[in-house]
C-alpha cells in the first residue's frame, strides 16, 4: 500500500474461515518485519497448526529462526483466502482517497477487520431468511457492546 508515495507491506494473518486475525503495518518486507508480525500473532493466538505464505524468502528464514519450518506450506493456489481478505480493506480504501500515515492506516487495518469479521455472514451462502436473522443478531450484540 501507499502512503504519501512510499511503499508499506501490510501483513495480516487469516485463519480457516477467511476471518482476519491480526493486521500488522510496515515499511520493511524483510525477516525482521515478518518475525516480528508472527511473534506478535502467535503471542496473541498461540502456535499455528499450519502457516500457509507465498515465496518470500522472508518468511522461511523467519519460521526457521522461530522453529516453524515444517509447518510453513508454499503452494500456488493455498494463500488465496489471504489474498481475497485484502479486497474489503481495498475497496474501503479507495473510497476513502487513501492513507496519509503508517499509524492511522494500522488503526484503521485492525478496527475494519474486526467490524468486517463480525458483519460478515456469506450471504452468497445464506438463504434471505437466515441472512436477514444473523445480520440483526449481530446488529444487537455490537449495540450491547457499544452500550457497554
Amino acid at each position: 500500500m501507499k502512503i504519501n508515495g512510499v511503499q508499506h507491506y501490510l501483513w495480516r494473518a487469516v485463519d480457516h474461515e477467511g476471518e482476519v486475525l491480526e493486521s500488522y503495518v510496515t515499511k520493511t518486507r524483510n525477516k525482521q518485519a515478518v518475525l516480528t508480525f508472527l511473534k506478535k500473532a502467535m503471542e496473541r493466538y498461540g502456535a499455528p497448526k499450519g502457516v500457509v505464505t507465498d515465496r518470500l524468502r522472508s518468511y522461511g528464514a523467519a519460521m526457521k529462526e522461530i522453529g516453524n519450518r515444517d509447518r510453513q506450506e508454499i503452494g500456488r493456489h493455498l494463500n488465496n483466502r489471504v489474498e481475497n481478505s485484502h479486497l474489503p480493506l481495498r475497496r474501503r480504501e479507495r473510497a476513502m482517497s487513501r492513507f496519509r500515515r503508517m499509524s492511522n492506516l494500522q488503526k484503521f487495518a485492525s478496527t475494519h477487520a474486526s467490524l468486517h469479521n463480525h458483519f460478515n455472514l456469506d450471504r452468497h451462502i445464506n438463504h434471505r431468511q437466515t441472512f436477514k436473522s444473523m445480520r440483526n443478531a449481530a446488529l444487537s450484540e455490537w449495540c450491547q457492546l457499544l452500550a457497554g
